[in-house]
This record gives C-alpha cells, structure tokens and sequence, in this order.
C-alpha cells in the first residue's frame, strides 16, 4: 500500500479541493406571472414554459 513521504499541509489540501463547491442556482423573472423561476423548468404559477401555456396554472385548479 502506498505511503505518502510527507504530510500534505493544510493549504494545499484545501487548493485541491476549490473546485469542490455547489454552483449557485440561475433563475429568471417569468414575464407572466413575475414570479422567481429556474431556467429549463415550467413555471408553476402561471403554467407557462419559454412563453407558451404547458399546463394548467396553480390557480386555475
């Protein structure tokens, strides 16, 4: 089993590990509803997904 000669400092440990992090979410202001809205998914509000009506809105049902 392999054995590392030296101890590896803290600092560079944690400089291997920068690319290690959660990426911060994009979002979108819906033109219909005005409501928050992460790209790629139907907004639930208003049922809307890239300007066209997918499916029913939240308050509709």
């Amino acid at each position: 089993m392999a054995h590392p000669k030296r101890k590896i400092s803290k600092t560079r440990r944690d400089k291997r590990r920068t690319h290690l992090k959660l990426a911060k979410r994009t979002y979108y202001i819906d033109p219909v509803s005005g409501e928050a809205t992460q790209y790629h998914r139907v907004c639930l509000e208003s049922g809307h997904y890239r300007g066209r009506q997918v499916m029913a809105a939240a308050d509709e049902e």
